[in-house]
C-alpha cells in the first residue's frame, strides 16, 4: 500500500531535487525521494555492527608488486566465508582490477575490506556498501 503525504521544501532545495531527479532519470520526485530514503536506511544498517550486509570491495593494483597477488589471495582464503565471489581483470600489462563480493556482519565486512585495501601495493581500494534487501521496502 502506498500513502501520500505532503512535504514542504524551500524553493532552492526543491529545484535541486528536481535537477537531481532529472539527471538520474527518475520519472517523478516521489521515486527520487524513495531512493534517497532507502539510501539512508542502508547507511543505518551498516552502522549496526551486527547487521547482515553485502557489498563490493574494488581493488586496483600492480600485479608486479612483490608477492602482492599471493598476499591478497591469502587474505581472501582466510575470509572465504565472507568473500562469496571474486572477479579479476587485467587492465593492461601491469595493472589489475579485482572486485570482491562480500557478505556478513557489517563490522566483519569492514574489517576485511580495510585489510585488503591496506595491503602494501594496492594502488586504490573502495568498499561499496549495500543491503541484502531484506529490510528495504
Amino acid at each position: 500500500m502506498t500513502k501520500r503525504f505532503g512535504v514542504s521544501l524551500p524553493d532552492e532545495l526543491l529545484q535541486k531535487l528536481d535537477k537531481l531527479a532529472k539527471k538520474k532519470g527518475y520519472d517523478n520526485r516521489s521515486e527520487a525521494i524513495r531512493d534517497l530514503i532507502r539510501d539512508k536506511f542502508v547507511e543505518e544498517e551498516w552502522s549496526q555492527d551486527s547487521a547482515e550486509v553485502v557489498g563490493t570491495v574494488t581493488l586496483v593494483y600492480n600485479h608486479h608488486s612483490h608477492d602482492l597477488s599471493d598476499k591478497l589471495a591469502d587474505l581472501q582464503h582466510s575470509h572465504f566465508k565472507n568473500i562469496i565471489s571474486t572477479t579479476h581483470i587485467h587492465l593492461d600489462q601491469h595493472n589489475c582490477l579485482e572486485v570482491l563480493v562480500v557478505r556478513g556482519k557489517s563490522s566483519k565486512v569492514k574489517e576485511i575490506s580495510d585489510q585488503l585495501i591496506a595491503t602494501k601495493g594496492v594502488k586504490h581500494g573502495k568498499l561499496v556498501m549495500t543491503s541484502t534487501g531484506k529490510k528495504l521496502v
